[in-house]
């Protein structure tokens, strides 16, 4: 199954711990994982953190002002987000395609505005204060379950075929092949429930997928992987690797 890998701290950074943790199996189609994000101690100048495009929405919840949470999501590129000396975040991260919310709560950058929208999402984080990252994940699993039965996140079969064939995949009319769907169908659905075309959802799989295999198996070769690349993340991927945590 698809595993984004984590975004990037920089490695010169001390005091700043990011823990992930799978779900119950019953929430696996939807739930990638349950994750924290927190200062262990006050940090002596602001945290950059340098965040991936996933295709993946997150429900984050920031613990420290429980007021403030928010439906997240990336476009086609990395963003670089001042979280400040101090802070602690845990969050929900669901597969590509899931989320059947309302497209227009999801922020795509810094979060620090009380949350305004429709969903439980502040009193769920009030909960979530309360208690250690284990005894979050069981309010975080609580919190998806409902979401599912107000069909809020549902599966993706068209998604979740793209990702169990990744390997097969090397441009959109394979993808399209895969899902066995008509390109005009492929680009209808890709884009109504992740927001993508099929250039763009492609092209962010094999990013992802570059960091674990060997990028010539999803790029022509060094120059378009090294192209590609920096061009999303902005950076080469040897200084990115030099710079960051992966």
């Amino acid at each position: 199954m698809y595993s984004p890998v984590k975004d990037g701290i920089e490695k010169t950074v001390r005091s700043v711990s990011y823990i992930e943790a799978k779900p119950p199996s019953h929430l696996s189609e939807l739930v990638h994982c349950f994750w924290e994000l927190k200062t262990e101690t006050p940090l002596p100048e602001d945290f950059r953190y340098h965040v991936l495009p996933d295709a993946c929405v997150n429900l984050l919840f920031n613990q420290l002002d429980t007021q403030v949470a928010a439906i997240t999501a990336l476009q086609t590129t990395a963003k670089v987000l001042n979280l400040g000396r101090a802070f602690h975040y845990v969050g929900i991260q669901l597969l590509p395609g899931v989320w059947r919310g309302n497209p227009e709560e999801i922020m795509g950058g810094y979060v620090d505005q009380p949350y305004a929208g429709t969903l439980s999402l502040v009193e769920t984080n009030i909960e979530l204060a309360r208690l250690d990252f284990s005894e979050k994940q069981k309010v975080l699993g609580k919190f998806a379950e409902k979401l599912i039965n107000e069909k809020l996140i549902a599966p993706n079969p068209v998604t979740a075929e793209i990702l169990t064939n990744l390997d097969e995949i090397q441009n959109v009319a394979d993808m399209a092949k895969v899902t066995k769907m008509s390109p005009r169908q492929l680009q209808r659905i890709l884009k109504q429930t992740t927001g993508f075309s099929p250039h763009d959802f492609l092209k962010i799989l094999r990013l992802q997928q570059s960091f674990k295999e060997d990028y010539l198996t999803y790029y022509a070769d060094q120059s378009h992987f090294i192209h590609s690349f920096r061009k999303i993340t902005g950076y080469t991927p040897n200084r990115y690797t030099k710079k960051f945590d992966v």
